[in-house]
């Protein structure tokens, strides 16, 4: 019993001394070593894609669609129609204008003719009559001037004769009088203003008959198309809208603190989960107005221009994006996990024999695994990285990979 409490004791003693020394004994901590190369920053985010030019297709006036003649997502040429809204009263409305034209331009042109054509045919017939007659009655009169002279004829005979041709000589002056009095100027100009009132009436129900056919404003993509034949439609209601979709603009969500990396001009690249392994570039086009709330972060718009010449990118996808904010040629890059901040600025822990110090340093561009040091640093310094011992200034350590 001695014997084994004696050996108990000693392998207590032996756990002791091997929990002190292996206490005293320095932590094993990863250490990353500061490298001269190119670093290419880049800010990562998210944004949403709408058209970069676009128009509203709407109905200008009422009624049922009663036809339509695109699909979502086809490409038409300005111009082309795309839907018609059916109205039941515009043939006829557009059949009584046309009757009033047609009744007005009559009118006109009997005006301008000299008259109505019943009156001008009355008048001319009794024209040709009384002319007719007063030749005859002149023949007459000759004729018994004639006898007159060879006292064959007396001259009351004659007399009479010669009254005749003067009362058929007024008779012609009162209808030719009478044939000009019968369209006056401002008859005619009357005619022309009710025929140009006429036609203004025309053109406006040909104009909403017009107005019932909804075309392209520009040449571009169909997109937003919701609606089936048969729909009903205000005025003013949306059918579709009509864009450019090979260059697209993409509204970038760049946090507040991060726009001041952000320059016009800037290189960037556009991905979308939709289609894996796709990538789209183009440029920052415009810098932001204002900031304003997107959920829980402060940001700004960046607009951007993006080429999209097979049209895979679509209005109101949501995309990331990565903007190149800069490149550092020869930069000293440290991995972004062995940076540490507080209220003084950035710092690391650097390895200094065999205890590690802490180092104030400055950083510049920087990417999501790296970032640049622009002081505090020369190349080959040898940083801690993350671990799970706790470390402060002058602690020993065992430099591990």
């Amino acid at each position: 019993m001695k014997k084994l409490a004696v050996l108990l004791a000693v392998v207590a003693a032996a756990i002791v001394v091997w929990g002190v020394l292996r206490k005293s004994r320095p932590p094993a901590v990863g250490f990353a070593h500061v490298q001269r190369q190119t670093l290419v920053s880049t800010l990562p985010t998210n944004g949403k894609v709408e058209p970069y030019e676009w128009r509203p297709v709407r109905a200008e006036t009422a009624g049922l669609l009663s036809s339509l003649s695109v699909r979502e997502g086809e490409l038409v040429a300005e111009g082309v129609a795309l839907a018609e809204i059916s109205d039941p009263t515009r043939a006829t409305d557009l059949a009584a204008a046309q009757a009033r034209v047609d009744e007005a331009h009559a009118h006109l042109s009997a005006l301008e003719q000299g008259g109505r054509p019943a009156e001008l045919t009355e008048i001319d017939n009794n024209l040709a009559r009384a002319r007719f007659d007063l030749e005859k009655e002149r023949k007459d009169h000759a004729a018994l001037q004639r006898l007159l002279e060879k006292q064959a004829a007396t001259a009351r005979e004659v007399e009479e004769e010669a009254d005749k041709v003067r009362q058929s000589q007024i008779e012609i002056e009162g209808l030719e009088k009478r044939r000009k009095a019968l369209v006056g100027t401002a008859d005619v100009d009357a005619a022309r203003a009710r025929l140009a009132d006429a036609q203004a009436a025309l053109d406006a129900v040909r104009a909403h008959a017009a107005a019932s056919v909804l075309r392209a404003p520009l040449t571009g993509q169909v997109y937003g198309l919701t609606l089936r034949p048969g729909a009903y439609l205000a005025a003013g209601d949306l059918l579709a809208n009509v864009g450019r979709l090979d260059r697209v603009r993409v509204r970038v969500y760049v946090d507040e603190p991060l726009l001041g990396r952000v320059a016009p001009g800037e290189p960037v690249t556009i991905t979308w989960e939709a289609l894996p392994g796709r990538r789209w570039s183009g440029t920052v086009e415009k810098m932001p107005a204002a900031i304003q709330p997107l959920g829980s972060r402060q940001v700004g718009e960046v607009v951007t221009a993006i080429d999209n010449p097979g049209r895979e990118l679509i209005p109101g996808t949501n995309v990331d994006a990565e903007i190149r904010t800069g490149v550092a040629e020869g930069a000293l890059v440290i991995p972004k996990e062995s940076l540490h901040h507080d209220s003084a600025g950035d710092w690391v822990f650097r390895l200094e024999g065999d205890h590690v110090a802490h180092c104030p340093v400055k950083t510049g561009n920087s990417t999501v695994t790296q970032v640049q040091v622009t002081a505090g640093l020369a190349e080959g310094d040898a940083v801690a990285l993350p671990t799970d011992v706790p470390l402060a200034d002058g602690v020993k350590v065992k430099p591990g990979q």
